[in-house]
C-alpha cells in the first residue's frame, strides 16, 4: 500500500521533531581538539565552560601534557620539558602560580642568579675573577637596558624592528659580537638561555623587554615535584573530564595514542582522520599541536591551508631546549649560597655552558643539569647518549682540574626536536615577523582552528602562554559557534 500524502508529512513532522529534541538536549556544537597538552587541555575548559560540551580530545601521545612531562632518572622523577613557572612576584599575577603554589602545592624553589659572577669557570679550568665578570656583565645589561627604552618607541607594528645582536651593536656593546669565551657564555646566559636562540636570530622588538618578566615579576621558580609539572594540566582537564577517585581521566572524551594525520575541512564541517585509520567528524576543530609539528609533514590539511597561513608557520621559528641531567656517585661541585647556578666559558660558543646543582631540589641525587639549545641540541640529538656523556665529562674534568671527577652513571638526553610529535621545545619570535604574520598565525582558517604556546599574544614559549593561549582561541571559536562573530580580524602589516 502506498502510503498517503499525509502520512507521509506526519511521519516527517515526527522526525522533524525527534531531530529537534536532540539538538535541544545536545550541548552545542561538536568540536575535535588535536593535542592534549597544556593549550588544548585549556582550551577544552573554556570551551566547556561556555557550554561547548561534546568536545573529543585526540592526543598522539600515551599521556597528556605534552611538553610538560615528567621521566623517572635514577630513581627520582625530573622534568624533560617545561620546568619553571617564569615571571612571579610581579605587578600583575602569572596564571599558573596559583595553581602551582596555592591549589597544588607542589615543591617548587627560587632560582637565585645573583651570584652567577663569581660562578664563571675558565676553558681550562679555575674560576674568572669576580669583580672582572661583574663587570662584563654590567655591560651587557646596560645595552639590555638601552635596547628596552628603544623598543617603546618603536611602531607596534614592529616595521622598524631589529634583532638583539643589532641592539647590542647599536650601543656599542661588542660591535662584532662577543669574541672572547666569557662574553659568549654571559651572552649565551643571558639570551640563548632563556629564548633558546641567540641574540643575531631573535627579535628585539618582542624579546627586550620579555612581557613575561615586565608584567608579572623577574623572579622563576623551579618545579622540583615527584607529582611532576604536568600535575597543573591534569588539574585543569579535571574540570571538566571525567577522573576516577586517583585522579586519572577516564573520561571517554580524550582518546590517547591517536595520531592525526589529515584534517579536512569545508564550509559544513570538517573530518580528521588518525594513523590507525579512524575517522572522527565534527563542526569544528581546533589544532594546539606545536609549531613544530604545523612546520613538519606529521598533519595533512584538506584542502591546503592558504597561501598567508602557510607563510606565517614558517616565517616563527621552533627552537630546541635541551636540559640533559646527568648523575655521579658523589658530588665534586660546590654547593651552599650563590652555587646553584655556574657556566662554562668554552671558546665554542654554546657548548655546555649552563650548569645547575640541586642541593635543595633533590637532596643526595648527586645530579647536575646541563642546558644546551639551537645547534648543539640538534648535533647531540643525532649522537649517541655515550657519546654526550664523554663530551661532558671532559668539560666537567676541565672545569675542576684538581677534583676527583668520577664517571657519570648516568645520563638523560631528551631528543625534542627528533621526536615527529613535537620537532621542538618552543617557539622563537625572530627577526622579521610582525605583529602582523603574529595575527595570521593564530587566525582561523573556515572551521579550522589554532592554538597552542606560538599563539600567544604577548607570552609565547612560556607555560602560561599556553595556557592563556587556549583561552583565547577558544573565545574565537565560541565566538563563531555561538555568536555567528566568525570573522576574524587581522590588522594591516603596517597598521
Amino acid at each position: 500500500m502506498i502510503p498517503s500524502t499525509a502520512t507521509i508529512a506526519l511521519v516527517l513532522a515526527v522526525l522533524s521533531l525527534a531531530q529537534n529534541a536532540f539538538l535541544a538536549t545536545a550541548a552545542g556544537p561538536r568540536v575535535i581538539i588535536v593535542g592534549a597538552g597544556m593549550s588544548g587541555i585549556s582550551a577544552g575548559k573554556r570551551l566547556s565552560e561556555a557550554g561547548i560540551t561534546d568536545l573529543l580530545i585526540l592526543e598522539a601521545t600515551d599521556h597528556v601534557g605534552g611538553r610538560m612531562h615528567k621521566q623517572n632518572f635514577a630513581g627520582i622523577n625530573v622534568e624533560v620539558g617545561a620546568n619553571w613557572v617564569e615571571g612571579v612576584n610581579g605587578g600583575k599575577m602569572n596564571p599558573i602560580w596559583p595553581i602551582v603554589n596555592s591549589t597544588l602545592k607542589l615543591r617548587n624553589f627560587r632560582s637565585d642568579f645573583d651570584y652567577l659572577a663569581q660562578n664563571v669557570y675558565k676553558e681550562n679550568g679555575g674560576l674568572y675573577d669576580q669583580d672582572y665578570v661583574q663587570k662584563r656583565l654590567d655591560q651587557a645589561d646596560k645595552a639590555e637596558e638601552s635596547g628596552k627604552k628603544l623598543s617603546g618607541t618603536l611602531p607596534a607594528s614592529g616595521s622598524n624592528d631589529m634583532s638583539i645582536l643589532a641592539m647590542q651593536r647599536l650601543y656599542d656593546h661588542q660591535p662584532n659580537g662577543p669574541e672572547m669565551p666569557v662574553d659568549m657564555a654571559l651572552d649565551y646566559y643571558k639570551f640563548d638561555y632563556e629564548l633558546a636562540e641567540p641574540p643575531r636570530v631573535s627579535s628585539m622588538q618582542n624579546c627586550v623587554p620579555l612581557p613575561t618578566f615586565s608584567d608579572f615579576g623577574d623572579d622563576t621558580y623551579f618545579v622540583a615535584d615527584q607529582r611532576g609539572y604536568e600535575s597543573v594540566v591534569y588539574h585543569l582537564a579535571g574540570q571538566y573530564l571525567k577522573t576516577d577517585k586517583s585522579g586519572k581521566i577516564v573520561d571517554p572524551r580524550l582518546k590517547l595514542n591517536k595520531v592525526v594525520r589529515e584534517i579536512s575541512y569545508s564550509p559544513n564541517g570538517v573530518t580528521v582522520k588518525t594513523e590507525d585509520n579512524s575517522v572522527y567528524q565534527a563542526d569544528y576543530v581546533m589544532v594546539s599541536a606545536s609549531l613544530g609539528v604545523l612546520q613538519s609533514d606529521l598533519i595533512q590539511f584538506k584542502p591546503q591551508l592558504p597561501a598567508w597561513k602557510v607563510v606565517a608557520i614558517y616565517k616563527f621559528d621552533m627552537a630546541v631546549y635541551t636540559k640533559i641531567f646527568v648523575k655521579f656517585p658523589k658530588k665534586f661541585w660546590p654547593e651552599g649560597k650563590g652555587r646553584e647556578f655556574f657556566l662554562y666559558a668554552s671558546s665554542r660558543r654554546g657548548y655546555y655552558v649552563v650548569w645547575q646543582e640541586f642541593e635543595k631540589q633533590y637532596p643526595d641525587a648527586n645530579v647536575l643539569l646541563v642546558t644546551v639549545t639551537d645547534e648543539e641540541s640538534r648535533r647531540i640529538e643525532q649522537q649517541s647518549d655515550n657519546q654526550t656523556k664523554a663530551e661532558i665529562m671532559e668539560v666537567l674534568r676541565k672545569m675542576f682540574p684538581g677534583k676527583d671527577v668520577p664517571d657519570a652513571t648516568d645520563i638523560l638526553v631528551p631528543r625534542w626536536w627528533s621526536d615527529r610529535f613535537y620537532k621542538g621545545t618552543f617557539s622563537n619570535w625572530p627577526i622579521g615577523v610582525s605583529r602582523y604574520e603574529y595575527d595570521q598565525l593564530r587566525a582561523p582558517v573556515g572551521r579550522v582552528y589554532f592554538t597552542g604556546e606560538h599563539t600567544s599574544e604577548h607570552y609565547n614559549g612560556y607555560v602560561h602562554g599556553a595556557y592563556l593561549a587556549g583561552i583565547d582561541s577558544a573565545e574565537i571559536l565560541i565566538n563563531c559557534a555561538q555568536k555567528k562573530m566568525c570573522k576574524y580580524h587581522v590588522q594591516g602589516k603596517y597598521d
